[in-house]
C-alpha cells in the first residue's frame, strides 16, 4: 500500500509542476511535421485521383475536371497499344502457330450439320419438288461428299488466312476500339500495372512530409515572426517536392546502381518489370485482345468482305466437286442445277455458309487461344524489353501532365501551411 501511495504523490508532483503553457506550445510546433505527413499523403492521394477520376467530365467549362487519362483516352489508348502493336507481338508469326488440319477438326462436327443443313436449303431452292422425292441414299452420298469436302476447304481457307492475316486482323484498331468503348480500362491498364508504384507514390507523400515538416517546424520555431510567409512557403515546397520526388523514385535510375555491393538502387517500376509484364499480358488477353475479339473481327468487322472473298473461292470448288458428284447419282438433279442455276446455288452456299460461320468459328476459340499463346508471349518479350523501353510503358502517363499533379501538390500544401499559420496565430505563437 506504501508503494502505491509513493508512486501516486510522485506523479501527483510531477504532473502539479509541469508547465502546461510550454507543453501545449511544444504540441503545437510537433503538430508541424505530422500535419505536414498527412498533408504530403492527402495531395499525393489527390493527384493520383485526379489522374484516373472522373472518367467524365465533371462542372461547367473551364471550371470542372476530368480524370486526365480519361479526358485524352484516344492519346492514351494509342500509346498503351504502340508498344504492343510494334514491339512485342507480331499477328503473323503468332497465326503461324494454327494448324489448319486440327481447325477444321475442332469445326468438324459443326460443319457436318452444316454441309446438310447448306445442302438441303440450296437445292431445295433450285429443284424444289425434285429434291423432296430425291431417294435418301442419294442425297445420303451428296450429303456424304459434301461432309467430306468442307474440312479440306476450312483448311485451305486457313491456310490463305495465315498467308494474308497483317491485312486482315488489324490488332491495333481492335485494341483502341476496345479502349475506347470502356474509359475504365484504360485506367485498369495503369492502375493493374502500375498499382504498387501508385501506393508508393500515396505513402510516400506521409514520409517525404514529415521529414520536410521538421524543417519547417525548426524554422518556425527559431523564427517566430517569420512564420505568415515560411508556414506557407514550406507548405507550397512540401507538396512540390513529394511529388518530383515520388516520381523520380519510381523511373530513375534508370539502371541498376549497386550500393556498397550489397543493395541494388534502381527506378521502383523498373525493379518490377517482370511482374508488371504478367499483369499487362493478363490485362491485354483478358479484356482487350481476347480470342473471340479478333474472331468476331474477322467474320464479322471490317475485315469480313476480305474474308467472304477468300471463302467464296474455296464455295466455290466445294460446290464443284459435290455437283460432280450428283451427275453421277441423281441426273434430274444435276440437269436442274447446271448452268446459271449452278452460280444461285452457289451463292446461296456462300450466304448461308458467312450467316453460320460466326457460330462454327467458337468451336476453335479454346484451341486458338492455346495455340496463339498470347498471354505468355506477351509476358516474355515485354519482361525482356531495356529498362528504356520498358519505361516508355508507363512514364508517358505522368511525363506529359505530371506538371499538373506537381501544381496541385503545391498548391494543397501551401494552403495547408497557411493553416498551420492560423493554428499558430490562434495559440499566440505567430
Amino acid at each position: 500500500m506504501e508503494i502505491v501511495l509513493t508512486i501516486s504523490n510522485y506523479f501527483s508532483d510531477f504532473f502539479s509542476n509541469l508547465d502546461w503553457t510550454q507543453i501545449k506550445v511544444w504540441l503545437v510546433y510537433l503538430s508541424i511535421p505530422i500535419s505536414s505527413g498527412i498533408i504530403g499523403w492527402a495531395t499525393n492521394w489527390m493527384a493520383l485521383l485526379m489522374t484516373f477520376y472522373p472518367l467524365e467530365y465533371i462542372g461547367i467549362k473551364p471550371f470542372g475536371w476530368q480524370g486526365i487519362i480519361p479526358s485524352k483516352a484516344q492519346k492514351m489508348a494509342t500509346k498503351s497499344v504502340e508498344m504492343l502493336t510494334s514491339k512485342l507481338l507480331r499477328i503473323e508469326e503468332r497465326f503461324e502457330q494454327l494448324d489448319p488440319i486440327i481447325v477444321a477438326r475442332q469445326m468438324q462436327s459443326e460443319l457436318e450439320i452444316l454441309s446438310i443443313k447448306i445442302i438441303d436449303e440450296a437445292m431445295e431452292a433450285q429443284t424444289g419438288v425434285i429434291w423432296e422425292n430425291t431417294p435418301m441414299p442419294i442425297k445420303k452420298q451428296i450429303y456424304e461428299r459434301a461432309k467430306q469436302e468442307m474440312p479440306n476447304a476450312v483448311a485451305n481457307v486457313m491456310v490463305e488466312i495465315n498467308e494474308q492475316i497483317d491485312s486482315l486482323l488489324d490488332l491495333k484498331r481492335i485494341s483502341i476500339e476496345a479502349l475506347m468503348a470502356d474509359k475504365q480500362l484504360v485506367n485498369e491498364i495503369f492502375l493493374r500495372c502500375g498499382e504498387k508504384e501508385f501506393k508508393f507514390i500515396e505513402v510516400s507523400g506521409f514520409w517525404f512530409g514529415g521529414i520536410f515538416g521538421l524543417a519547417q517546424m525548426i524554422l518556425s520555431y527559431n523564427f517566430p515572426s517569420g512564420s505568415w510567409f515560411i508556414l506557407p512557403g514550406c507548405g507550397l515546397i512540401v507538396g512540390y517536392l513529394t511529388n518530383v520526388l515520388a516520381l523520380k523514385l519510381i523511373f530513375e535510375p534508370l539502371e541498376p546502381i549497386n550500393i556498397l555491393g550489397v543493395y541494388k538502387f534502381q527506378g521502383l517500376f523498373l525493379k518490377r518489370q517482370k511482374e508488371v509484364a504478367r499483369e499487362y499480358a493478363k490485362v491485354v488477353t483478358q479484356k482487350i485482345l481476347p480470342t473471340e475479339a479478333m474472331t468476331e473481327y474477322l467474320v464479322r468487322g471490317p475485315a469480313a468482305s476480305k474474308l467472304a472473298l477468300i471463302i467464296n473461292r474455296e464455295v466455290n470448288n466445294l460446290v464443284d466437286n459435290v455437283v460432280e458428284d450428283m451427275a453421277g447419282a441423281s441426273r434430274p438433279i444435276f440437269t436442274l442445277v447446271a448452268g446459271k442455276r449452278m452460280e444461285i446455288a452457289k451463292n446461296i452456299v456462300m450466304f448461308h455458309f458467312m450467316r453460320e460461320l460466326p457460330i462454327v468459328v467458337k468451336q476453335t476459340e479454346e484451341y486458338a487461344e492455346t495455340a496463339l499463346d498470347l498471354e505468355n508471349t506477351l509476358a516474355e518479350r515485354m519482361g525482356d524489353l531495356s529498362f528504356r523501353e520498358f519505361e516508355e510503358f508507363l512514364r508517358p502517363v505522368f511525363q506529359e501532365d505530371e506538371w499538373i499533379l506537381i501544381l496541385v501538390g503545391a498548391i494543397l500544401g501551401m494552403c495547408a501551411g497557411i493553416l498551420q499559420f492560423v493554428i499558430m496565430w490562434y495559440f499566440g505563437l505567430a
